[in-house]
């Protein structure tokens, strides 16, 4: 971990599945799959693919019996704990409880009565499974949008509140939430008034954030500046697009604030009138090339060498474009030049070596 810098709230940790969640462990990255959960064939393919990427937990909907059967053959064939997400049913989450899920995602009140949400917590109080109280804005209790005014921060902190008693009640404590709304600053002040006053690990996300590009911007703000502020334990960027680009928005955001430093960061100029060399593509090329390494190393490509070792001096290994060559250079120091048309051959091979 590297953020030092981040004054983190010290939150209750939980387990889901081998992995923590809270207290001082370390952020996670989540995503959902958008296969048909019975398609086990399918929904374990895409799970394994997110794996290579970095997702940390996933999560699916279980819709009926045939979701919830097929849990445990996908949980035979993936190596990351499941979050089953449950709406209003409850003999499915004891069904997904008994089937191998390790944490169940519910909202309390739309289970029903409380002798089905007691039946529930006695099923994850009995396989030891966390519950994730999903509280967003589409799904404030009636009262409490009248009483306090519609949906603000304090009906979707009131309503995250009115679930987690209804399990403490019951003597159930393993818990996490989310508070999650559309708008950006609706879900900061959400979470971060929920903070205040409850000391349950969080799951981060601005829900329905819309497109690939939108929404990407939309989570890194609101996700970054809650992470920022030391507020959250795991995260999920909900995009319209390939869960993949969930995983890679999220653990840039990360990256971003020094919290994760596994793996390639790459660093490029924005490219100007001194740019020589065709970094638009070099950049794209690199991107899928170098990405994949395990390596921890900040990659510099920028488009001149005039400032190119200059401003890029912090990072570990780099390129800097000129007329048909390039120099290589580490730590800020020209270490020798490289022929244009052999330049991510000569890269790739540095950074293997280091």
């Amino acid at each position: 971990m590297g953020d030092e810098m981040i004054n983190r709230k010290q939150t209750k940790q939980i387990m889901v599945g081998n992995i923590p969640v809270g207290g001082d462990a370390p952020i996670t990255v989540q995503s959902m799959t958008n296969t048909k959960t019975k398609d086990v064939e399918s929904t374990v393919k895409q799970i394994l693919a997110l794996e290579d990427a970095g997702c940390d937990i996933i999560r699916f909907a279980v819709n009926d019996r045939e979701d919830a059967e097929a849990i445990l053959k996908i949980k035979k064939s993936i190596h990351i704990p499941i979050v089953v997400d449950i709406q209003f049913d409850h003999k499915l989450a004891i069904m997904s409880a008994e089937g191998g899920a390790d944490c169940i995602r519910i909202n309390p009140g739309n289970i029903g009565n409380k002798n089905k949400v007691k039946e529930v917590v006695e099923a994850c109080k009995y396989h030891g499974l966390p519950i994730r109280i999903g509280v967003n804005s589409g799904s404030i209790h009636q009262d409490l949008l009248d009483e306090l005014g519609g949906v603000n921060a304090k009906s979707i902190v009131q309503s995250a509140i009115r679930e987690i008693e209804t399990l403490e009640d019951l003597n159930f404590f393993d818990i996490k939430v989310s508070l999650k709304a559309s708008n950006v600053n609706l879900s900061i002040d959400s979470y971060k008034e929920f903070s205040k006053i409850s000391d349950y690990p969080l799951h981060l996300g601005i829900t329905e954030a819309g497109p690939a590009f939108q929404g990407a911007i939309k989570s890194a703000l609101g996700i970054g500046y809650l992470l920022r502020e030391g507020i959250g334990d795991t995260i999920r960027v909900s995009l319209t697009s390939d869960p993949i680009e969930e995983i890679r928005v999220g653990r840039e955001i990360l990256k971003s604030l020094d919290i994760l430093t596994d793996g390639i960061d790459i660093v490029s100029c924005p490219t100007c009138a001194r740019t020589n060399i065709d970094l638009l593509k070099l950049v794209e090329e690199a991107e899928k090339r170098i990405s994949p390494l395990k390596n921890n190393l900040k990659v510099a490509l920028m488009g001149c060498a005039v400032n190119g070792p200059g401003e890029a001096r912090e990072a570990d290994i780099g390129i800097a474009g000129g007329h048909g060559e390039a120099i290589l250079f580490k730590k800020g120091k020209i270490i020798k030049k490289i022929p244009e048309d052999n330049l991510l051959d000569e890269l790739v091979k540095e950074i293997e070596n280091m």
